[in-house]
This record gives C-alpha cells, structure tokens and sequence, in this order.
C-alpha cells in the first residue's frame, strides 16, 4: 500500500473524518505533491521553509481565511500521519501558524419566532404531522440536518425518550427527545404507516408522500416556508434551530458541557461560540436597559 492510500485510510478510520472532508484532505494533499514534483523535492523529506514557500504560494491563490485554514489543516493533517507511521522523525510543520478566523455568530431564533413558526404548520394537511415532529426534533433536540433525514426507526426509543444519533465521521452518541417531540413523532407514525414506504426505506424515520427519505433540500424548503409564513425575516436554515436549541439552553443555565455532548461537538471549543452569543446578548441588554446608557437631557 503506497502512501497516499495509507493517508486515506488513516483519514477515514483513524481520524474517522467524513467523505467530504477526507476528499478535501486528499485534494489539498494532491496541490502539495505537484508543488513537491515541480521543485524536484520529496514531500516527505520537505523542510519547513519549503513548506512556507507552498503556503505562500498557495495563499496567493486563495484569498478566503477559512480556505486558507483548511489547506493548512490539511497540511498539518499530513505530516502528522507521516509522523505517527514513522516515515518522518519530526514534523516540518509544526512551525506553520493557522491564520486567525473571525468567529462566526450564527443566526438564532426567540422562542416566540419559534412558536411563530410552529402555529402556521397545517396540521390539517398530510405532511402536518411529520413537519410538526421535524420542527420539534432540529429545535428541541438540535440535530443537524443531515442526522434528521438519516435517523432510522429503530434507533428512535420513545418510551425511554432518547435517540441514538450517527454523527460526523459516523460517531454515534444519545441525545434525548423531549416528551413533546415524542407525542408528535407518534402522530406521524401514524401517518407514516399509511405510506406506501419503499423496501429500502423502511427503517428510514421521515419520507415524503412517495415513501421515499426526505432531502436536505426538502427540510431546508419546509424550515425557509414555514419561516416566510410567520414573517420573519431573518436569514434561516435547518441549522438555525440547532443554534437555537444550543443558545437556549445556556441562556437557562444549561452546562457548556452537556450542551456539548449533546451537539456531538468533539472539542468543546466549538460549543464556546455560543458563550460569545450569550455575552452579545447581555452587552445588548446592558446598553438598551442601563440608566448609563440612556441619552441625558441638559
């Protein structure tokens, strides 16, 4: 097994990184080779500021900090693997710095828009009850949309009110559906058993009328309508009610670190953006509410 297959196989299972991301890996590794074979340089031999020349003349094709950050993270991924598998003796770039990122604040809904939101579902309709049960589930369990249209039946434990959830890089974890989230999942599985539900789908939680899985494009569609019928005008997606799901929690005390566990978060650095949405909330209410603050009248 040469190498480059190595890498991929350490990126899948080892590092347990998803599709998407192992392609991206192994497409910023591919960029690192070409510079290598260009310049006559093994990759694996590369010193630290032959490396420092293909950031910099990577860079000067990607202006973006976040892409430039994912090259580099790529990098780092690579002698990293080189090292653990002893085909280096140090690493040439542990000396090469991340670029600094602008936290990005995602957008989070009240609880009142949320209820907005709830209160023009047509449960009249034969999606009601399903649209219902979803909305519940993103907002009142904070999964990620791609969990939702991949949960299956049989991971879904009603009466002892818990999901078993397949995560990134398929890592599984429990996460607790909430008693109301749990009677409107059991008023579309009574809906769900009028289906005709395709073999391959039978174990699949939420289908559209044909019996086949939803879409993310489907959950993304139901999430925008829904938001456009309760006149907000923020920018929504499926993932807003996971941030919200996240927010609320911690604005009503909730541990940073069960919300962690809960979002299947692997570093607990990546739930702490939501400490910085609670503290631009209090700065808010310190400046609207503080007598300091109001205009004075000479």
């Amino acid at each position: 097994m040469n190498k480059e297959k190595e890498y991929h196989t350490y990126l899948k299972l080892e590092k347990g990184l998803s599709a998407n991301s192992v392609l991206a890996y192994e497409q910023d590794l591919d960029k690192l080779l070409s510079f290598c074979r260009e310049r006559g340089i093994d990759a694996v031999h590369a010193t630290t500021e032959q490396l420092h020349e293909f950031v910099a003349a990577v860079f000067s094709e990607t202006a973006s900090a976040r892409s430039q950050a994912r090259i580099l993270s790529g990098l780092h991924s690579y002698y990293k693997f080189l090292l653990y598998h002893n085909y280096i003796e140090q690493d040439p770039s542990e000396l090469i710095e991340m670029p600094k990122l602008d936290k990005h604040l995602p957008g989070v809904l009240t609880v009142e828009e949320i209820d907005r939101m709830i209160a023009c579902i047509d449960l009249s309709k034969p999606e009601g009850h399903r649209n219902r049960a979803i909305i519940e589930m993103l907002y009142g369990s904070g999964l990620r949309v791609s969990e939702l249209t991949g949960l299956q039946l049989s991971h879904i434990y009603l009466q002892e009110g818990y999901m078993l959830i397949l995560g990134k890089g398929s890592k599984q974890r429990l996460v607790p559906i909430s008693p109301v989230a749990a009677e409107w999942f059991g008023y579309w599985l009574q809906d769900r058993a009028r289906l005709d539900v395709k073999p391959e789908y039978a174990d699949i939680a939420f289908l559209n009328r044909y019996g086949r899985a939803l879409t993310r494009a489907m959950i993304f569609t139901i999430v925008k309508q829904l938001a456009a019928e309760a006149g907000i005008r923020k920018t929504i997606s499926p993932h807003t009610l996971r941030h919200s799901f996240a927010t609320h929690l911690l604005q009503n005390g909730a541990d940073l670190r069960l919300i962690q566990q809960m979002l299947g978060h692997e570093s607990i650095t990546t739930t702490e953006i939501y400490t910085h949405l609670d503290i631009q909330d209090l700065r808010k209410a310190v400046l609207t509410y503080h007598p300091s603050n109001r205009p004075h009248h000479s």
